[in-house]
């Protein structure tokens, strides 16, 4: 995932700065608590894919921002660990209203081999953007895009700031969710490529599980 591109887990941490990211106005290095006692209610009794991420404060590792259309900005909060925690809001400006909220964590990442193995991944009868993804016997229904055929994946430049640098990151992904008890266990299915190296098609394939939390289950500390 993107702690990929800046070498998070080094042992080197970057002091705090002065600056204020996204709608919770968080720092690099600032806390956010998480409250997942809502998410563990809704899903009791039911069987995640992986362990349901767990609460507390989560320390911010990098923030990453991207305007997906004129009234939208999705703000990402990530910890070192690769766990990330998504906001939407109107602007982004510390204070904005939180329109949604999610957390979610790494579950899986596969490398295709070649050109021949990222066309089976994503080409136009590609396995992401199929209206199902089985993994591995668990089913996931497609969230984004209309019809039975395949829908194009959703791409978008991401800027990414770690404190001590800022990345341009192109994105391309696909939603798709299931129900777990009450709530939807959603699987992002994610491409990064780093847009200040050669790559033409990305380092890897990211399956990132994620859960809907309530604007009032996180703040800033």
């Amino acid at each position: 995932m993107i702690g990929r591109f800046f070498g998070w887990g080094s042992g080197e941490n970057a002091a705090a700065l002065p600056a204020e990211y996204g709608p919770l106005g968080v720092a690099i290095s600032g806390g956010i608590e998480i409250d997942t006692l809502s998410l563990q209610a809704m899903t009791a009794g039911a069987e995640p894919a992986m362990p349901l991420p767990a609460g507390g404060v989560m320390l911010v590792a990098a923030y990453g921002e991207a305007r997906l259309d004129p009234q939208t900005v999705l703000s990402r909060y990530y910890a070192d660990d690769n766990t990330m925690l998504q906001v939407l809001s109107a602007s982004a400006a510390p204070g904005d209203e939180l329109l949604d909220v999610s957390l979610y964590q790494p579950w899986d990442s596969v490398v295709p081999a070649g050109a021949a193995d990222w066309a089976r991944w994503r080409g136009p009868l590609g396995l992401i953007g199929q209206p199902r993804y089985d993994a591995d016997g668990i089913v996931f229904e497609r969230f984004w895009g209309d019809g039975a055929g395949r829908a194009d994946l959703v791409e978008f430049v991401e800027t990414v700031n770690d404190g001590q640098s800022r990345r341009e990151i192109h994105q391309s992904c696909m939603l798709y969710a299931r129900p777990l008890g009450q709530a939807r266990e959603m699987l992002l299915i994610n491409i990064e490529r780093d847009l200040g190296t050669a790559a033409s098609q990305g380092s890897s394939i990211e399956f990132i599980l994620g859960y809907g939390l309530m604007a009032a289950d996180v703040r800033r500390l």
